[in-house]
């Protein structure tokens, strides 16, 4: 824990982690306010399923597009024009009463103006941390951001339940503004000039490291988006035990992140966190009471944390400096249609078999998630005794002294 203070106490990192993570908290509620919401007003997990996936398909197609503009315009214009967008669409998708195909269509507006915020932080910590702190930094990052996911679903719910869904959703677009509004004032977010990249939009999928994060963080997080519906459905929205449980379920995460962020990096590490969440939701297949799901979906959640750390690194460590946002773009993206192919398919397993179905879904695609970087391993950088920096734009030009 030491070495995470220190690195909080490097100029400009702990307000860009905090600023970051308040703009990107709201996505930690509402997924779980809108499905609660949804599923009052249609009476259908099936139909707050389908909303949710549009949100989502949205924000997969916005991430490489919106990333890469910010080469081209710079972050500030890119994420405040996105930022007035977004939050405009969520109150409209919470006030306003319309069908479902319209409901829908905002959502998939919502998606593809949300703010590139995670692809810009991404770029900017190389920019603030020494090459010998970036992988802790990752590490630290993606502890952190698990408190969206530990706070988020509590504040969801409790409000949901206590309040209504509609001030659920309306309080995660107050968070959406003020931390936007915070993220884009900080002086790193005006220094960091993200340089324009020369190469076609997707070429950097061609770098195998890119695509295995990309093919992996689809499988994680269509995981994570299955176990979130199945949690609800088991308790009903009228419970605030699917808040606790998924609060407990993204603590795993937390702690998971915090014990093994200075593991070093092989060409098994992403195979063995996948496995960790594997185990964990297979277990929690077996029954659905309280204490069961929290027990089991808290060791799911110890290989969470540190899986994208991994996937970060990667990233960070096979790319160019100019192509790193469109890279962290692209792999939001595999991680957004996972999210709304596991929504998707839990909602309709839940209609059709029940809550544990969807549980059953979300250790299908762990497991896949496990298989796939243990098959690719030769494609999976070893970082033991590397940093994760960027490659450099340009290379040093030898020139013979005569």
């Amino acid at each position: 824990m030491s070495s995470y203070w220190t690195l909080l106490k490097t100029p400009g990192v702990a307000r860009v982690i905090a600023a970051q993570l308040t703009a990107r908290f709201p996505f930690g509620m509402l997924s779980l306010a809108f499905l609660i919401h949804i599923e009052q007003v249609f009476d259908s997990y099936g139909a707050a399923g389908l909303v949710l996936g549009a949100m989502s398909i949205g924000q997969a197609v916005a991430g490489p597009l919106t990333s890469r503009l910010m080469g081209r315009w710079g972050m500030r214009p890119v994420i405040t024009a996105t930022l007035v967008v977004c939050a405009t669409s969520i109150v409209t998708m919470a006030l306003v009463s319309m069908p479902i195909y319209v409901l829908m269509a905002v959502g998939l507006i919502a998606g593809l103006s949300t703010p590139p915020i995670q692809p810009a932080v991404r770029t900017i910590y190389p920019k603030i941390v020494n090459s010998r702190q970036l992988t802790p930094l990752f590490s630290l990052d993606a502890s952190a951001q698990e408190i969206i996911w530990v706070l988020g679903p509590v504040i969801a719910t409790f409000v949901a339940i206590q309040v209504s869904p509609v001030a659920g959703i309306l309080l995660a677009a107050i968070f959406l503004i003020g931390g936007g509004v915070w993220f884009l004032v900080l002086p790193e977010v005006g220094r960091v000039r993200i340089p324009r990249s020369r190469r076609k939009l997707g070429v950097v999928l061609r770098r195998p490291a890119v695509m295995l994060s990309t093919i992996v963080g689809f499988m994680l997080v269509a995981a994570c988006a299955s176990v979130e519906a199945g949690v609800v459905a088991a308790f009903g929205h009228g419970s605030a035990d699917s808040g606790w449980v998924l609060g407990i379920f993204a603590l795993g995460s937390l702690i998971g992140g915090l014990a093994l962020g200075h593991a070093p990096i092989g060409p098994w590490a992403l195979a063995a966190r996948m496995l960790i969440v594997t185990v964990g939701l297979g277990l929690a297949t077996l029954g659905l009471s309280f204490w069961w799901l929290a027990a089991t979906l808290l060791l799911a959640g110890i290989g969470i944390a540190p899986a994208f750390a991994v996937l970060f690194g990667i990233v960070s460590a096979s790319v160019k400096f100019s192509d790193t946002a469109e890279a962290y773009g692209w792999v939001g993206t595999g991680q957004l249609m996972g999210a709304a192919l596991g929504s998707a398919i839990a909602g309709f397993m839940i209609d059709q078999s029940g809550a544990t179905a969807a549980i059953a879904v979300a250790a299908g695609f762990a497991g896949l998630g496990t298989i796939i970087p243990a098959l690719g391993r030769r494609w999976h950088p070893d970082l033991r005794g590397r940093d994760a920096s960027p490659l450099p734009d340009t290379a040093p030009i030898q020139v013979q002294v005569s």
